[in-house]
């Protein structure tokens, strides 16, 4: 093992370790440190990080850029050597960051798509009263109900729920714990589901024994992929035009909260977002929709 690969393989033992990083972060990660480090090959690098200059980096961003590469990928790939090469100098394995000069493209601000409360109303009269519809509605309230991303909802455990205080433990990013309230028409939902459907769906299952709330037909972990599935069914029994993923229903649900004039950083805490900013991009939404009703309805507009 080259100097070089023990330096990256640290470093991502340190995202594993310190960071409590995603298995998601620390692929995209290696997968960008190695496509950066087979372009430096071919400008001359040796394997020495102490040769990696501004003049490499700028030939690599103008290579993206005259590529058509998009900018949030640039934009994740500079970040991510970034956090490396910022890793090294705290290591004593570099006295100085070549990136810290180097500037991030600007990101176009893209509003997050959302359902208005008629459509999610449709939808969630969708699912039928058999052993499947009843889990699907089950998964839509308790989307829909706490803001989840799909792969916390698939990761909770029958445990995570306290139906009596009415709350789900949630284990989000970075391996970061916090706690949901939940409203009574998901806890009704999740009732009836965990009391008539589960049962009889993991009385098919032949594998491990596990405690996860949602299981597909034949009684094993219901996925993310699976959870995709079952809401663009739906979606497309419903014919909307826009684009639903299970992170569409998330952003309706702080959405439809700001709307009815929650707090800002209530929502920041039960989205479990680390930075008040990205919480911010919601009362854009809300403010796009004031200046629509305002269009509409002032005489002057």
């Amino acid at each position: 093992m080259t100097n070089c690969d023990k330096a990256v393989q640290d470093f991502i033992l340190y995202l594993q370790l310190e960071k409590n990083a995603s298995a998601h972060t620390i692929a995209s990660y290696s997968a960008d440190i190695s496509t950066f480090l087979e372009y430096a090959r071919h400008q001359g690098f040796n394997g020495d990080f102490g040769s990696v200059n501004q003049m490499i980096i700028r030939s690599y961003l103008a290579y993206m850029k005259t590529n058509e590469y998009a900018r949030r990928t640039i934009a994740r790939r500079i970040a991510a050597l970034r956090s490396l090469f910022r890793f090294l100098c705290r290591e004593n394995v570099l006295e100085n960051n070549p990136f810290n000069s180097i500037h991030t493209p600007k990101l176009e601000k893209r509003l997050p798509e959302f359902l208005d409360e008629a459509e999610l109303n449709d939808l969630f009269a969708l699912p039928g009263h058999n052993l499947l519809g009843l889990r699907d509605l089950a998964i839509l309230e308790l989307l829909y109900a706490t803001g989840v991303r799909v792969s916390e909802l698939v990761g909770l455990n029958l445990y995570d729920i306290d139906f009596d205080s009415r709350f789900v433990l949630v284990y989000g990013k970075g391996s970061k714990e916090r706690i949901v309230p939940v409203g009574r028409k998901a806890v009704n939902a999740l009732t009836i589901y965990l009391e008539h459907s589960r049962p009889k769906l993991y009385s098919k299952h032949q594998g491990h024994e596990h405690k996860k709330v949602f299981v597909n037909s034949k009684g094993g972990p219901l996925t993310d992929r699976s959870v995709r599935r079952i809401l663009e069914n739906y979606v497309d029994r419903l014919a909307l035009a826009k684009h639903v993923t299970p992170h569409t229903i998330r952003h309706s649900f702080a959405t439809h909260l700001l709307d009815h004039g929650a707090d800002l950083r209530f929502v920041q805490e039960l989205l479990g977002h680390v930075s008040l900013s990205t919480t911010q991009l919601y009362t854009h939404i809300t403010k796009e929709k004031l200046k629509a009703i305002y269009r509409h309805a002032h005489p002057r507009a």
